[in-house]
């Protein structure tokens, strides 16, 4: 049986970007059909081929997802026909996703304007830490420091304690996705209305700041600081992580009035209910010591599976916390199957994590995993009408 048509087919973006917030969006993307032809530094690479541990000997895990579906096109950007070769590129592209720091592109002779001079269609998204405008914009940036510039560093931990970090790329991932449908909003902007392209200022503190919800708003009209509450939120109780007997941890969410409720009368039953610290959502909030006590005695008693058991039961707000292992024993991954194994000519069969969203009709699939660097170079610079000689000769000079 034929696969149905990805919804991107036809669709050709430029990747010019390192490590993960810039790539993330050519990930989505080729998940969903379009073809991403990603430039890279000849002889080094993107970044994220030796980020973190290897899978084999060459290619590291990051990379493997990160670089997944798309073309690999090495060239020198600093050499004259290397900057020849992209501004030909650029003319049959419909979207360029760059990430390197403000004033890089310039500096290259290949400013916005440069490009979309060449192609008036072409949508280029810039990513950065803090913007191409303001008084940081040129500073160095990665995720970490969004993270703490953005303000939610600040609200992650324990009162008294220091701010915690995110143990993986959250704000490189969040940009990478605001990237992904600004650009498609510009495609579609350009394909009903005049026609031409436009030029997309992500930042990673930005994306994180726009996702803090009402913090800003309480601060002004309020003064409110929001203060480092653990797992806990100031506005809903229960919401904890609690230990089972047998040494698991189990999430609890009373978010809702009603999930709170479900989760006091599972524990307590209607008596501990109608206690004045436990009948209301504002009370609760208030003694939210008390009520933590009240779940995390419950729940020691019991071994998780009974936890879990008894939770779904009652239709109470609650899940194990699983680690990678269980993740990959869970029948509930297996029966969406979120993980997917990808055939590699090199690694066999590698575990990554299956295209999101879920599209009925067009579902995203994944091709291939990163692959080797250069791979593609000879073959998109034949597809631009390069002759053999002049691929030969460009190597030569360094040029891809």
């Amino acid at each position: 049986m034929t696969p149905p048509a990805l919804p991107l087919s036809g669709l050709r973006v430029i990747e010019l970007a390192n490590v993960v917030a810039g790539p993330s969006v050519g990930k989505h993307l080729s998940d969903f059909g379009a073809e991403v032809i990603k430039i890279e530094r000849p002889g080094a690479g993107d970044t994220a081929r030796a980020m973190g541990e290897l899978v084999g000997d060459s290619r590291s895990a990051w990379w493997l997802g990160i670089g997944r579906n798309k073309r690999s096109v090495t060239v020198d950007l600093k050499h004259p026909k290397g900057r020849e070769m992209l501004l030909r590129l650029v003319e049959s592209a419909d979207a360029l996703v760059e990430s390197f720091r403000p004033g890089v592109l310039e500096r290259l002779d290949l400013a916005p304007e440069t490009l979309r001079n060449a192609n008036p269609r072409l949508v280029v998204v810039r990513v950065s830490a803090f913007g191409q405008s303001g008084p940081y914009s040129d500073r160095p940036g990665f995720g970490t420091l969004a993270e703490a510039f953005s303000g939610l560093a600040d609200i992650s931990g324990y009162e008294g304690q220091p701010p915690l970090l995110a143990p993986f790329a959250l704000a490189d991932e969040v940009a990478g996705l605001f990237a992904t449908w600004s650009l498609l909003m510009a495609l579609y902007h350009r394909d009903t209305e005049d026609g031409t392209g436009q030029v997309i200022d992500i930042s990673l503190y930005e994306s994180l700041f726009n996702i803090l919800g009402p913090l800003p708003t309480l601060y002004k009209a309020n003064g409110v600081l929001q203060k480092r509450n653990g797992s806990r939120l100031p506005f809903s109780s229960p919401r904890n992580v609690y230990r089972t007997r047998d040494g698991h941890y189990f999430a609890v969410s009373g978010t809702a009035p009603s999930a709170a409720e479900t989760v006091i009368r599972l524990v307590g039953g209607e008596e501990l209910l109608a206690h004045p610290h436990f009948a209301t959502q504002e009370a609760r909030v208030l003694h939210a010591e008390e009520v933590d006590q009240a779940v995390a005695a419950w729940i020691a008693e019991r071994d998780a599976d009974e936890v879990d058991r008894l939770f779904s039961d009652a239709g109470a707000a609650g899940i194990r916390v699983l680690s990678m292992a269980e993740v990959f024993a869970d029948p509930h991954y297996a029966a969406r199957e979120t993980l997917v194994e990808v055939e590699d000519s090199e690694l066999g069969r590698v575990t990554i994590a299956a295209p999101v969203p879920r599209m009925s009709a067009t579902p995203g699939r994944v091709a291939h995993v990163g692959p080797p660097l250069g791979q593609d170079t000879d073959l998109v610079l034949g597809e631009l009408g390069y002759s053999n000689d002049e691929i030969a000769a460009g190597r030569d000079e360094g040029a891809w």
